[in-house]
């Protein structure tokens, strides 16, 4: 199986609109993030979206992506599903409504932010998409087994996944006790870290990441979701231990 980091950036991306820290006007290709999506390759081919923000669609012409054959959404915040109207394409091609997956509460968003994809009788060109609710390990496709992972993002239960022995979470700033013990000694731990320093109330930092890898002992982490304010990629790699690593847009892992 494969992974691809289509965005690897914070709800602004980076360079931010405006900005003129020295990050967003870095030269550097891996200094540029889209938001925050990954794209899970399985076995037969199938492709497998984690997310689906504003930049879905750049994200997918910039990687000679064609298809998308089930989405994975960790929650609802508009960096991770608004762009579920850009699969409109997909959709037509397909001829068939697109499954997405994600807790209650996010589905319940969805049909929320978009209605016309559920209503009986839907304008021409109008998105279609198949809701299923996760309460539990599932599989796809018959060959991809999926563990949900709960984690906390500020006051709200979120979702990571794990497949084999990789896990991707974004957005957490907590995870509990049981949920650790699924998140013990894997080959990659994919996880997201805001910045350096000064604490945030939705998202880990680096000190709380490094003290989670000391604690879980993955063979590689990854960092995600990552704003101007962690640094420039090529200082920050060079700061971390041997078995840390920014991700970067486009970055794939072979698992």
């Amino acid at each position: 199986m494969l992974l691809k980091f289509l965005g690897t950036g914070t709800s602004q991306g980076i360079p931010v609109i405006g900005s003129h820290h020295p990050v967003c006007l870095s030269k550097d290709q891996k200094d540029k993030r889209l938001r925050t999506s990954a794209l899970v390759t399985s076995d037969s081919g199938k492709k497998i979206l984690i997310d689906c923000g504003p930049d879905f669609r750049q994200q997918m012409l910039m990687n000679n992506e064609e298809q998308i054959d089930a989405v994975l959404i960790t929650h609802e915040h508009n960096d991770h599903i608004i762009g579920l109207d850009d699969l409109r394409p997909l959709i037509f091609k397909n001829k068939s409504s697109m499954p997405i997956y994600c807790n209650s509460r996010v589905a319940a968003e969805i049909k929320n932010r978009f209605p016309y994809a559920f209503i009986e009788h839907k304008y021409p060109g109008a998105p279609s998409f198949d809701l299923f609710e996760i309460e539990d390990a599932f599989t796809l496709f018959d060959e991809v087994q999926i563990r949900p992972i709960d984690v906390i993002h500020s006051e709200i239960n979120i979702l990571g996944f794990k497949f084999k022995n990789l896990a991707y979470i974004t957005d957490a700033s907590k995870i509990d006790v049981e949920e650790k013990k699924k998140l013990k000694n894997l080959d990659y731990f994919i996880i997201n870290c805001l910045r350096k320093t000064e604490p945030h109330h939705s998202h880990f930092i680096l000190p709380e990441v490094l003290e989670l890898v000391e604690e879980l002992k993955p063979k590689q982490t990854y960092l995600i979701h990552i704003s101007h304010h962690l640094g420039f990629h090529e200082e920050v790699e060079t700061e971390l231990p041997d078995n840390v690593h920014l991700a970067f847009d486009g970055l794939e892992i072979e698992f």
